[in-house]
């Protein structure tokens, strides 16, 4: 009998997302045979933004996300260096690079740890109480010794992240949300006891990634070898790049670059296109460069089901995060699939916290960190970076010295995107699609394929099997929103 289920919320995820699938027979399998992915909330920040000094745009944007605000102040900065025609110190340089290495290992622990993790762990006996009940378990979760560490390492993981926060903030300030990103640098000046403080907590992350979030990675590809052949998606990846090397970003610890239709090719921001035409936004706000983008909410638009625009390159989806920016490093090119995705980003933050250690090296006590400026009167600027879920695009139109137009593209936009003028579906749509469901009262498999991309969005997912109008309700294990 069909059978409609609603799973309100799907939860350890941020923000307000809703994933809807259509299940249904298939070679006497029940599989996935539709799916959309809706951002159910609109929040504006391109329309709050018009109007106002420019360099506001750094603390404004940062509000964008409370998980990754420090990648926010990275894009802004770096969107306003370009409108004003100046570079940053070396030093500048060097302490954005470690502000946001710490803000991403902090996000990549989390994600695992934290709102991943537990898809694949039987917690019964071990974590009986709220906010991990009422809960899924299904027969494939792992049990006895394996689910205890790994529940153990949850806890030690929220250590391990609250110092991460602590390590970011000795030159930020506070975290979430630094105050010393400016244009033209950064607030914070260099000392050795700074240094030596830093060091000594990113030694100590280090060491639980190679020892700790490393093994536990290998532990679940041991235990879950089916999801290296689930959740493909497009096939198409994208990267922005991130940490800058050098003082005119030629160089990059993750570059620039994407994978597309099986080769490789550079990345040129002229050719996205954003669409609006399963969104809800005017029809002027679609088929726009962002340089030139518009924001006019419309919740009344027929056929839409989504506050997300669908951008696209060349017309083609694209997936965004540490897969597709280890993939263009050419750290890791072993496939595309759920479980990819969870090794890449393990992987990626070993890399990037091991660079890191070389970057505080590279710090000159004293040295000068920012560069004097003056608001220009009419300017244009962009700033293209990479967030822990992937490529972060801010553009930005000054006139009279204030901001006429300000447009941001977030990884959660191109990865959680609907469907485009092609009927193209969004990276997490088409990943989702003929996946195998083995129990419709409890799809994990849904669960564990959308949280590999991490999406910046609280999750509602809604199964249905065509032709039953009666459904029930399910409430899941609350978790970390």
């Amino acid at each position: 009998m069909a059978t409609t289920i609603t799973i309100d919320p799907v939860t350890r995820i941020e923000g307000h997302l809703e994933i809807e699938v259509t299940v249904d027979d298939v070679g006497g399998e029940q599989r996935v045979v539709d799916a959309k992915s809706a951002g159910t909330m609109f929040r504006g920040f391109e329309i709050i933004l018009i109007g106002r000094d420019p360099r506001d745009a750094a603390q404004y944007t940062q509000r964008i996300c409370g998980v990754c605000p420090v990648s926010h102040a990275m894009a802004s900065t770096m969107t306003l260096d370009d409108a004003f025609g100046i570079a940053p110190p070396d030093n500048a340089r060097i302490l954005r690079n470690l502000m946001l290495g710490a803000n991403f290992i902090q996000s990549h622990v989390l994600h695992f740890y934290h709102l991943a993790a537990l898809d694949y762990i039987d917690t019964t006996g071990l974590l009986d109480m709220s906010p991990w009940t009422p809960r899924w378990v299904t027969p494939d979760m792992a049990t006895g010794s394996t689910a205890a560490d790994l529940v153990s390492h949850y806890v030690a993981a929220l250590e391990i992240r609250r110092k991460a926060h602590q390590m970011g903030a000795i030159f930020s300030g506070k975290l979430p949300c630094t105050g010393s990103f400016v244009v033209g640098g950064v607030t914070e000046i260099v000392t050795p006891e700074k240094v030596n403080d830093f060091r000594t907590l990113l030694t100590e992350i280090r060491s639980f990634v190679d020892n700790v979030y490393l093994p536990d990675m290998s532990a679940l590809e041991t235990l879950f070898p089916g999801y290296y052949g689930l959740g493909a998606g497009s096939g198409n990846l994208l990267a922005f790049g991130v940490f800058d090397l050098d003082a005119g970003g030629a160089s990059k610890l993750l570059p620039s670059g994407r994978y597309t239709e099986g080769s490789n090719y550079t990345v040129d921001a002229s050719e996205i296109t954003e669409y609006v035409n399963y969104s809800w936004y005017t029809a002027a706000s679609g088929n726009k460069h962002p340089a030139v983008g518009v924001t006019e909410p419309d919740p009344d638009i027929p056929g839409a089901y989504t506050w997300l625009k669908a951008p696209r390159y060349q017309d083609k989806v694209h997936e965004v995060g540490p897969l597709a920016r280890m993939w263009v490093s050419g750290d890791y090119t072993h496939g595309i699939s759920a479980l990819d995705r969870l090794m890449a980003r393990a992987l990626e933050t070993k890399k990037i916290a091991d660079a890191m250690d070389g970057w505080l090296d590279q710090l000159t006590p004293g040295a000068p960190v920012w560069q004097a400026n003056t608001v220009p009167a009419q300017a244009t600027g962009v700033g293209l970076t990479e967030a822990p879920r992937g490529a972060l695009g801010h553009w930005m139109d000054i006139d009279n010295s204030v901001i006429t137009r300000y447009q941001v593209i977030t990884p959660t936009a191109w990865n959680a995107s609907p469907k485009d003028y092609l009927d193209q579906m969004g990276s997490i749509e088409q990943a989702l699609m003929d996946l195998p469901v083995g129990d419709v009262d409890q799809p994990i498999e849904v669960l564990r394929v959308v949280h590999t991309f991490d999406p910046c969005l609280a999750c509602g997912v809604h199964m249905v099997r065509p032709g039953q109008r009666e459904g029930t309700r399910v409430l899941i294990r609350p978790g970390i929103a």
